[in-house]
């Protein structure tokens, strides 16, 4: 469909008997105007909602294949018997790639597969949620009771620190490098006091609740004592709980040392000499001399990049449906 194009009209239309301004000419001519510009409009915005989906489309398979590599390379390049590596990766938190259920999941698949031998779970994680990481420890020791003839060993890499080494500490053996960083065993909560930097620019802090204490750790008000000793023995009791799991997991193979539950950080070479981990070793060599099974197998459950796509698709819409919305509301 071809635009229709009206003649430039210069100056005022006038009428051909009396000379005057022809008004309607003029409100058609700017009429004609109008549509012509929302007709370049529509097709520019056309044209580049072709072009975007012409650059997506191809990424987005592309990364999309590329997501499904390790299940193929698990189906057919594993027809045998194998070591079954799970891969703990970042903060243990239940939105994060090492949350509880992708974890658990992982370590489910790796111990119900037939071919497995044993399992290696690798860590690489400053911690996180003590429950998240609670969760996986209780479900490590359920699966080595359940699979008594498939051993689990941790390898740390860089850092099994805090809920980290919560998890690490369930394992039948960890294996450390010298320069891993193992340990952290505490539990910390964090807050700060604004209450000087209020009185100095005469601000008046209101803040409403229903309940004495609702309103605690508010770093706008004043740290009241009570309050404080709540907290205190609250994370004493949490600690407690760490501690509890790192002997049952250890043992005696845990030296008597006052800093050994003090949140102070390890290297792989004091760990081992605190009884914290059990020997040097990575992956290649855990499955090779310990496991005994050369070949290994990702078992890592992968967000596929689709449902990541997906995500960050419909939160957008989300974002764009609810400004529209608001704009609608404010028009009215």
């Amino acid at each position: 469909m071809t635009d229709r194009i009206e003649p430039e009209i210069k100056g005022e239309p006038e009428t051909p008997k009396t000379g005057k301004p022809d008004y309607e000419a003029i409100v058609q001519r700017l009429a004609f105007a109008a549509i012509n510009e929302q007709r370049r409009a529509r097709r520019w915005r056309i044209f580049f909602f072709f072009l975007t989906f012409l650059y997506l489309t191809p990424l987005a398979l592309l990364l999309l294949d590329a997501s499904g590599i390790k299940v193929i390379e698990r189906e057919i390049k594993s027809p045998g018997k194998h070591t079954a590596l799970v891969r703990m990766e970042g903060i243990i938190a239940s939105e994060e790639a090492a949350s509880a259920d992708n974890i658990i999941s992982s370590l489910q698949d790796a111990f119900e597969d037939d071919d497995t031998v044993g399992v290696i779970l690798e860590i690489n994680s400053p911690g996180g949620s003590p429950v998240q990481s609670a969760y996986i420890y209780d479900e490590i020791q359920r699966l080595r009771k359940e699979h008594e003839d498939k051993p689990l060993h941790v390898v740390v890499t860089d850092m099994a620190a805090s809920g980290g080494y919560f998890v690490a500490s369930a394992a039948d053996k960890i294996f450390v490098n010298r320069s891993s960083l193992i340990g952290s065993i505490g539990v910390r909560m964090d807050s700060f006091g604004l209450t000087g930097l209020i009185d100095r620019w005469g601000i008046e802090r209101r803040l409403y609740t229903a309940g004495k204490h609702k309103g605690m750790l508010d770093p706008f008000l004043p740290e009241d004592p009570d309050e404080k000793q709540r907290v205190l023995t609250m994370l004493e009791k949490v600690h407690q709980h760490f501690i509890d799991a790192v002997k049952q997991g250890r043992g005696d193979r845990l030296k008597n040392d006052p800093q050994l539950f003090s949140g102070m950080i390890w290297s792989g070479e004091e760990g081992i000499a605190l009884g914290l981990a059990d020997e040097y070793g990575n992956r290649e060599s855990v499955a090779r001399d310990v496991i005994g099974e050369e070949e290994i197998v990702d078992f890592t459950n992968e967000e596929l990049l689709l449902d990541r796509l997906a995500a960050r698709i419909g939160s957008a819409f989300g974002q764009s449906l609810q400004t529209r919305l608001l704009d609608t509301l404010r028009l009215r």
